[in-house]
């Protein structure tokens, strides 16, 4: 992913994270902190053992819509973008309606209607790429896949 059109420019790693805002049995899924601290503070790990740094999350999806993270300019905007998408989780319940406008004013923010998605026909199969063609197709021929993912009808 690169933010600048510079020549020189390089890009980071695009990572998406799509989650509902509550697990089965009502466990929400957003949360202040992940277990994952308190056991690396309890077994004496220097770090954490998580898959993937919050930091490194460029883009947060739920069903109330994306949370573009990489746009964020600090910690406190970041923590707000999360929590205009986080529903009625603890976090998302402490949201500032006129902070959140600001956040989807900038484009920080977008809700499904914002996206042009009407709730109502929201489901996970907008989100999921059916094939590599797809992927081909959504990023309008940015992503060139490797031969070996390519589809057998495609000219290679």
């Amino acid at each position: 992913m690169i933010t600048n059109k510079r020549a020189t420019a390089h890009g980071c790693k695009l990572v998406v994270q799509v989650v509902e805002t509550f697990h089965k049995g009502g466990e929400q899924s957003i949360v202040e902190t992940l277990d994952a601290v308190a056991v690396g503070k309890k077994a004496g790990m220097p770090v954490a053992p998580v898959m993937i740094y919050g930091d490194d999350v460029t883009h947060l999806v739920t069903e109330e819509g994306v949370a573009y993270l990489y746009k964020t300019e600090g910690l406190d905007e970041r923590k707000a973008a999360i929590a205009a998408i986080a529903g009625a989780t603890e976090i998302g319940l402490r949201v500032d309606q006129r902070r959140t406008a600001d956040l989807r004013s900038r484009g920080i923010v977008a809700t499904p209607e914002d996206l042009g998605v009407r709730r109502i026909e929201a489901s996970r199969t907008l989100l999921a790429a059916r094939s590599i063609d797809d992927l081909v197709a959504w990023s309008e021929g940015l992503y060139q896949p490797p031969a070996k993912f390519r589809s057998w009808g495609e000219p290679s």
